[in-house]
């Protein structure tokens, strides 16, 4: 567990507008700056309709999470983030798969955002990260079908989706790489990148130093 010293080392202030100026660590760039399709852009990395999001979506801190279903930080961090969620009304949060862990990774990625149609991506993804053993395909359909997903459905939608499924994927991909991240968990909080698992006290000291920053900013 990443603990507070550690944790101010690696937070680097990056605000959303100059975060593409930080020293050998491109990053945000305002839309002003960013070319169309560009996927280190604001709205990009914050807004993206194909990553699934939680909380107050006016929330004046956003939090973006880049997960594997197979990390077992994601798993322990994940109880730590809802519960940051449920102590602090203000945030907002985006899930955004970045399967590293190989294929079955991928496979339980693609199926738990092609399961969005169905309207089942927050189900999927609690029941995902509450599974101990390692993933295959079978026992990712074996856990869709558990919360309620018509898999043979979410198959066949992925198949319709592929192209914008494997296209988010890919962005999230690049944003992660971009951003210096080497594993999962790792999360933009505000306006600070920050590798690692965090328990709910750094969450909430890094969302301080964020609303710091933002506030800092505005003036």
């Amino acid at each position: 567990m990443t603990n507070h010293h550690t944790t101010r080392r690696t937070l680097v202030l990056a605000g959303l507008a100059g975060l593409a100026a930080a020293p050998m660590l491109p990053g945000l760039v305002t839309a002003a700056a960013a070319t169309e399709g560009d996927v280190l852009s604001r709205d990009a990395v914050l807004r993206d309709p194909d990553a699934p999001a939680v909380g107050n979506p006016k929330g004046d801190i956003t939090i973006v999470e880049y997960f594997d279903y197979q990390c077992p930080y994601c798993k322990t961090v994940h109880a730590e983030l809802k519960q940051v969620m449920r102590d602090d009304p203000k945030v907002r949060v985006v899930y955004k798969d970045w399967p590293i862990f190989g294929g079955p990774s991928g496979y339980a990625a693609r199926l738990a955002l092609a399961s969005r149609r169905q309207n089942k991506y927050l189900e999927v993804h609690e029941a995902l990260l509450g599974v101990k053993e390692k993933l295959s395909e079978e026992s990712v359909r074996t856990t869709l079908a558990g919360v309620g997903v018509d898999v043979e459905q979410a198959l066949a939608e992925l198949q319709t989706n592929r192209t914008a499924i494997e296209a988010a994927l890919t962005r999230h991909h690049t944003q992660a790489t971009a951003f210096g991240f080497s594993g999962t968990p790792a999360f933009i909080i505000g306006y600070f990148r920050v590798p690692g698992a965090l328990d709910a006290a750094t969450f909430k000291r890094a969302i301080k130093d964020a609303r710091a920053a933002a506030a800092k900013g505005a003036k």
